[in-house]
């Protein structure tokens, strides 16, 4: 979106060189000022909120206050879409599934709104009802467990984003059937991600990084000779902190699906976090991860999982669709597979041990 999917964290390098920008005219007053001066020594902060590390930086001089007012919007989001806590207004959501239409707050509208988009988009291979799936097998949790076939199938029925119905002039969602549960893990941190964006813009704050569990969005210019921020991507096979590449980026977001981080052992077999809408297992294919580079932190988070459990080839071709979106793909055999938009941007580090392939070749 813990809608959770436990996220590849994304490596942020940040190659910060000279002094501070002054971007304001000498006739500015000192709070016109304050909004456009850069600093190389960021106002930072670092807390545990929706189950993961959250960090914001800004490299705007006397931002302190947007800062706070950051991360007070991502504590009021986080309690609002959890479906580990009762009383959130997802949970809300779900305890009546079937009985009646549930009165949300209008940001929780539209996020509900926005992930059935995405579930519709993606012909359902991202579909916000998979609750009673991820419920049932609850891998990231102590009690993640393998259910029996015939559980699984007595809930696959329920999983299917049409059966949400939305009022929009009463603000109300409801879940058509009994046992419905919507999980916004798979895009919350994304949509919540562009609303922390928002409230740093409304203060002024011109040159950021927020990165909520590795869904990285850099806002602005990088107060350096150029003003590319460096992008790095996790290496989905080694410790978190090891790039296998990088590119630059401004304005955006960089978000990964993966399946090595969070996982289910049982005997020799491991199942991925990641679960096939359709099936109700952990989707099976040739991916390790899967990043999507975009303007919104929300569309990242929606389509990495869509276009994971969809692999690579036709992961690959979905996303050549879709204009402003690119993707990395990094596979089992150690190959990176890189949308045509990123040809000539992404930069894969020699000794990194992976080599860039080419579509064509995957049959």
């Amino acid at each position: 979106m813990n809608k959770q999917i436990y996220k590849l964290l994304l490596i942020l390098e940040l190659f910060l060189l000279g002094t501070s920008l002054t971007a304001c005219s000498t006739k500015s007053n000192h709070s016109e000022t304050a909004k456009t001066e850069l600093t190389n020594r960021p106002i930072s902060d670092t807390k545990f909120l929706m189950g993961t590390v959250c960090t914001i930086k800004i490299y705007n001089k006397h931002k302190e206050r947007a800062l706070e007012a950051g991360f007070d919007r991502i504590a009021v989001l986080a309690k609002e879409t959890t479906v580990n806590q009762k009383g959130s207004e997802i949970d809300k959501i779900n305890y009546n599934a079937g009985i009646k239409p549930v009165k949300v707050t209008p940001t929780i509208f539209r996020m509900c709104k926005d992930a059935y988009y995405y579930s519709k988009i993606s012909a359902g291979t991202f579909d916000f009802t998979i609750g009673p799936i991820t419920s049932l097998w609850r891998i990231g949790f102590p009690d993640a467990h393998k259910p029996k076939e015939s559980t699984i199938k007595k809930r696959l029925p329920l999983v299917n984003y049409r059966n949400v119905i939305f009022n929009d002039q009463k603000q109300t969602v409801f879940l058509k059937k009994r046992g419905m549960k919507l999980d916004l893990g798979g895009m919350a941190k994304g949509f919540i991600s562009d609303e922390v964006m928002k409230v740093l813009k409304r203060n002024g704050v011109t040159s950021a990084i927020i990165d909520l569990g590795g869904n990285i969005y850099v806002l602005g210019k990088s107060p350096t000779n150029g003003g590319n921020w460096s992008v790095g991507i996790q290496d989905p096979k080694a410790a978190r902190g090891a790039a296998i590449g990088a590119l630059p980026e401004q304005n955006a977001t960089a978000v990964t699906s993966g399946i090595y981080e969070r996982y289910l052992k049982v005997g020799k077999k491991v199942y991925s976090h990641l679960m096939d809408p359709k099936t109700g297992y952990p989707c099976q294919n040739n991916l390790l991860s899967v990043t999507i580079i975009a303007k919104r932190s929300e569309t990242g988070d929606g389509l990495s999982t869509a276009v994971f459990n969809r692999g690579l080839k036709k992961g690959y071709k979905y996303i050549e669709e879709k204009p402003g979106t690119e993707a990395i793909f990094i596979t089992k055999k150690k190959k990176v597979y890189i949308t045509s938009g990123l040809k000539n941007k992404f930069k894969l580090f020699p000794d990194s041990g992976y080599h860039l392939a080419k579509i064509e070749t995957v049959k």
